[in-house]
């Protein structure tokens, strides 16, 4: 058995916290440069807000209905995020952060603890929100595809008070909620799938629950086929309490202007190399390869377009931002190109591995001051902020800077931003 954890509306929870006078009024949280609602309360739903809509599209609205708009607060969510999973794992010993706002927990041999697996979803649920702040639906099935169908009616229907046990059902019960739940609803199934699914007749969870299993590898493959046999009650899908290497780590932002100049996205090629390096040791990975890459914006027609990237290998395997930052400004020297108006850029590390295996270098002596280095830089903006030290090669004003008008404190991870209590 399965259960997912699922956070409602996570990032209009997570600064409801602080500012419980956001509670029942429309709010919408905005991705980088405020530009889209990445997130909506269901307020902000009732009033027709689609997910990805153009903030400025919504000002008159806004104005009418009395929306807040918040700027994206990532560290404060992802401290959130930390805070939740921390009370999940009281509850299993082996659980999958499946995304910021999603967790799998595998329930094998925990139902003698709690009677049944509902009282477990509930108990849970329970205390995330006692401890966190952060309302979650639980979903429980014997395979990850119905736990999270499981989890979809645990937070449409309110019969479930917020968990959805689908063991606890008749099968008369699972058979009619999979005929209500359009095959759109399930786990994995895209857009142009459901176009070709509805094309064949099967509609809704309950016709892909029946349809053969070798049907459904003749026409869309090996993924819906493990797909339906998921929806049978045949788990499929493996559990990863131990998240996978990564293959490649990205930096990235728009600016919050558009840039000219040279010296301004060597900054900025410089920041996002730098936190890549950082997401890279916290790892405890290296790479063997730097992509760096510009854009403008193609929403811009009337400006000229130029997108280019380049990829750049290291001499051996590195975790030394200065290795890695010289490298990324070395392709950005041959991309760029003088006379447009950039609007992104970024760098992705390549070809990870473990630190410790690398092959040492025949043409120089390695470095062997790097390590201690690059431990000490972790240590000081460990202890005193990120970017407390950084190198200069990243500048000091950063006017190209992504903007973030409507951004809350980071309440749980900055001493000089902790909230205050009116009394």
């Amino acid at each position: 058995m399965f259960a997912l954890a699922d956070a409602n509306n996570f990032y209009v929870s997570c600064e409801r916290i602080f500012q419980p006078k956001l509670e029942g009024k429309p709010v919408v949280v905005l991705s980088n440069n405020d530009g889209c609602a990445i997130a909506r309360s269901n307020e902000a739903k009732a009033l027709g807000i689609p997910m990805g809509a153009p903030w400025f599209q919504l000002k008159d609205l806004a104005k009418k209905h009395g929306i807040v708009a918040l700027s994206s607060n990532y560290t404060l969510y992802g401290d959130m995020s930390n805070r939740v999973v921390q009370v999940l794992r009281m509850y299993s010993p082996k659980v999958e952060v499946y995304s910021i706002d999603e967790s799998f927990l595998e329930l094998e041999g925990l139902m003698g603890l709690w009677g049944s697996y509902g009282a477990l979803g509930h108990a849970l649920k329970d205390q995330v929100r006692m401890w966190t702040g952060i309302p979650v639906g639980v979903g429980i099935g014997p395979t990850k595809t119905l736990a999270k169908l499981a989890n979809h009616l645990a937070k449409k229907r309110s019969e479930f008070n917020g968990v959805c046990d689908l063991s606890a059902l008749t099968r008369e019960e699972r058979r009619g909620y999979y005929a209500s739940l359009d095959v759109s609803d399930v786990w994995g199934v895209g857009r142009r799938t459901v176009e070709k699914l509805r094309a064949l007749g099967i509609e809704t969870v309950d016709h892909l629950r029946s349809t053969p299993p070798p049907y459904l590898r003749q026409q869309f493959g090996v993924v819906m086929e493990r797909t339906g046999n998921e929806l049978r009650g045949i788990s499929c899908i493996e559990f990863e309490d131990v998240a996978p290497p990564k293959k490649q780590i990205v930096s990235s932002r728009a600016f919050g202007r558009m840039v000219t100049d040279f010296n301004e996205l060597q900054e900025a090629v410089s920041t996002y190399a730098w936190r890549a390096t950082e997401k890279l040791r916290k790892d405890r990975a290296v790479c063997s390869g730097v992509h760096v890459f510009v854009e403008t914006n193609r929403f811009r027609e009337q400006d000229r377009q130029y997108n280019n990237g380049m990829n750049v290998t290291l001499s051996e395997p590195t975790d030394d931002v200065r290795r890695i930052t010289g490298a990324a400004l070395y392709g950005l020297r041959r991309i760029f190109l003088d006379g447009y108006l950039y609007k992104k850029a970024g760098v992705m590390l390549l070809d990870l591995g473990p630190t410790g295996i690398r092959q040492a270098c025949l043409f120089r002596s390695a470095d062997q001051h790097s390590s201690k280095l690059m431990d000490a830089l972790s240590e000081i903006n460990g202890r005193f902020g990120r970017e407390t030290v950084w190198l200069g090669s990243s500048g000091t004003q950063k006017p190209w800077a992504t903007i973030f008008e409507h951004k809350t404190p980071r309440y749980t991870t900055r001493w000089d931003e902790l909230p205050t209590a009116d009394y």
